[in-house]
């Protein structure tokens, strides 16, 4: 979006797109609710007057925060949820179409935390006494669903890796200690050798395919992978609006990849220019390697991913027309 396109957005919204972009914001069911918050806030420091001008200024917002990250799914659900509305409603004023989009906003938000609550009660059901469980990345779905178990006098232990280069499983790790659950943080290496100790691993998701497979934050698909060889249960823990209704046209969901920076020093990369890094953000977990996903609607087997989408959310809702799905090496 050009410098015009940008002029008349409020600092608060540009200050959370770009929380977004840099992931100072992250975990998807977070973005999904900051970008909501931000479409409330730009509706509420809108000060023309007409209402065709409002619809043009929101698009822009949209546009906006749909171009900070590519993968989080939930980021475009979140903004196609409020703007269907707003688009759909009748423009009778701005003060009117404004309304619509505080309210909306709010509704998604509020939706969002019911969600996570939800499905950490649903979650915990799977929990045993005993439990040995790993976690990858950080997810509030998941803390949810450890949270839950802890409530209900489960005693359980948790392995929480790294997950590197950002290192969110820190972030996990932070979470649980200070809720009194038994958890101990491990470097990603460690995956395979405390695979045999581990009953059931839990993680969250950016994106759902319509196949099920599962996009995940980098080495999801390697932990589920390990997971599967010891036949270690795998469960994907993750609100319906993280499911892709683009995938079921043959749609890609793209695997966002970020500065080398992260990977090494930027003194580092002064000294060897001609280095090459691959630093992508997020990998796909095949469907066969899951074992359920725990939804705030029930726990789902992964092939069923399409239903979710056609019914709870219909794919012409989105403004998805029906079409032969080409050929790709699609997720």
């Amino acid at each position: 979006m050009g410098e015009a396109g940008l002029s008349n957005i409020p600092d608060e919204v540009l200050v959370i797109a770009d929380d977004i972009r840099e992931m100072r914001i992250r975990g998807a069911g977070r973005i999904a609710r900051a970008a909501a918050k931000a479409m409330k806030i730009a509706a509420e420091k809108y000060s023309g007057v007409d209402a065709d001008d409002f619809l043009s200024f929101m698009e822009n917002v949209s546009k906006l925060l749909l171009s900070t990250r590519p993968t989080a799914v939930s980021l475009p659900n979140a903004v196609s949820y409020v703007m269907r509305r707003l688009k759909s409603a009748k423009a009778i004023s701005v003060d009117y179409l404004r309304k619509v989009v505080i309210e909306v906003a709010d509704e998604f938000i509020q939706m969002s935390n019911i969600a996570v609550g939800t499905i950490g009660e649903i979650g915990s059901r799977l929990i045993e006494d005993g439990d040995v469980v790993l976690t990858h990345c950080h997810s509030t779905a998941v803390v949810s669903v450890l949270k839950k178990a802890k409530d209900k006098g489960r005693e359980f232990k948790v392995y929480a890796d790294e997950t590197r280069p950002r290192f969110q499983g820190r972030i996990t790790y932070r979470d649980l200690s200070s809720y009194g659950i038994d958890v101990t943080l491990i470097p990603d290496s460690a995956v395979a050798s405390v695979m045999r100790k581990v009953d059931k691993v839990f993680v969250g998701a950016d994106a759902i395919a319509s196949n099920g497979a599962v996009v995940n934050k980098i080495g999801t698909s390697q932990v589920a992978l390990v997971a599967y060889k010891y036949s270690v249960p795998f469960y994907v823990a993750a609100e319906t609006y993280k499911f892709s209704p683009m995938t079921l046209i043959g749609e890609l969901i793209v695997i966002e990849e970020r500065s080398p920076a992260e990977i090494v020093s930027r003194e580092w990369l002064d000294k060897h220019p001609n280095i090459r890094v691959f630093n992508p953000v997020f990998d796909v977990t095949p469907p066969e390697y899951i074992t359920a996903i725990i939804t705030e609607i029930g726990i789902i087997p992964p092939h069923t991913a399409s239903l979710i989408l056609t019914e709870v959310f219909g794919a012409k809702s989105y403004g998805v027309e029906e079409k032969p799905v080409e050929e790709s090496e699609q997720v």
